[in-house]
């Protein structure tokens, strides 16, 4: 993108399931870096998203419409997203003509909830392959429910998805585990969250999957997927609360060493001041939400124990 200023761009590409909170998310953070000082552009690539509670910079439903695909071809929801992303990418030179005059924002995209455009389908990566021509340096942000932690085998399930996404998405990477304000409503945990989200021995869902009759029979399966799942060593995730600007301001600090993005004093003097505001007027990092405290990662832990100290 000549001419403009300055030549790289930096953002997020919020990816994810079906009511894994990505609008939400996208509200949130765009409201939070707003507030830290940086012009935030959020863009809608979901042509199934109606009603947007954010304001959009650029809407992929001026381009396509997934209702029009439907009808026009005679496909499902499904069938009608994933023409939809091909139509997209057949036609980046609109995507580029819309981003261009929007140089020097940090991008946000609001990406469709179909699975299989992560896992394996090419025209969602593809876009984001060649934006990554434009100097325009994404971080995949992928939202999962933290409601699946509570069984066993739907949280196996969900390791392997977001490995197959890592890997196929070709991006920079951070998995969170959103809804955490909710989790306490899904039921109790088998073991601390830091277990999940760690992703420690997995030897212990086995455990606990074996004492279902059901399962008992797919063991040496389940120990195949836990297996390549621990022989990757890639997926971690972080916990979210989109209410808490602590838990968004931890995402926002991995998804910024994830992609390079570097912010000058400014912004660090507006950050404290936002969270003094959240948290009193005696500023310390130490005084977080419940939910934090009770759920971070022993390592975590320390990590911002020595932040608070400096």
């Amino acid at each position: 993108m000549a001419g403009a200023a300055p030549t790289t761009a930096f953002g997020q590409a919020v990816i994810g399931p079906p009511g894994s909170g990505k609008t939400t998310y996208c509200l949130g953070m765009s409201e939070f870096l707003r507030a830290l000082g940086r012009r935030v552009a959020v863009v809608n690539l979901d042509p199934a998203n109606e009603g947007l509670p954010y304001e959009c910079a650029v809407d992929v439903g001026e381009l396509v419409g997934l209702g029009d695909v439907m009808d026009a071809l005679r496909l499902g929801p499904n069938g009608g997203l994933l023409y939809c992303m091909e139509y997209l990418e057949a036609n980046l030179d609109w995507l580029r003509a819309k981003l261009d005059p929007l140089r020097g924002h940090y991008f946000l995209f609001d990406c469709p909830g179909q699975v299989e455009l992560c896992t394996h389908h090419g025209a969602l990566r593809n876009v984001f392959s060649q934006m990554a021509q434009w100097d325009l340096r994404l971080t995949a942000v992928h939202l999962v429910d933290s409601h699946y932690c509570t069984d066993p085998a739907k949280f196996i399930s969900v390791l392997c998805t977001s490995l197959a996404t890592m890997l196929h998405v070709e991006l920079p990477h951070v998995n969170l585990l959103s809804k955490m304000d909710l989790i306490e409503h899904y039921g109790k945990l088998a073991f601390n969250l830091d277990y999940y989200t760690e992703v420690l021995d997995l030897s212990y869902l086995l455990d606990h999957l074996a004492s279902d009759p059901f399962f008992r029979h797919y063991r040496q399966l389940n120990e195949k997927l836990v297996q390549l799942i621990e022989d990757y060593s890639l997926v971690s995730f972080i916990p979210l609360n989109i209410q808490d600007k602590e838990s968004i301001q931890r995402v926002l600090q991995a998804v910024d060493k994830a992609n390079g993005y570097c912010f000058g004093v400014q912004e660090q003097r507006s950050l404290e001041a936002m969270m003094s505001a959240a948290v009193g007027a005696d500023f310390h990092f130490s005084s977080t939400l419940g939910i934090q405290e009770k759920y971070l990662a022993p390592s975590d832990q320390s990590v911002e124990q020595e932040a608070m100290q400096l």
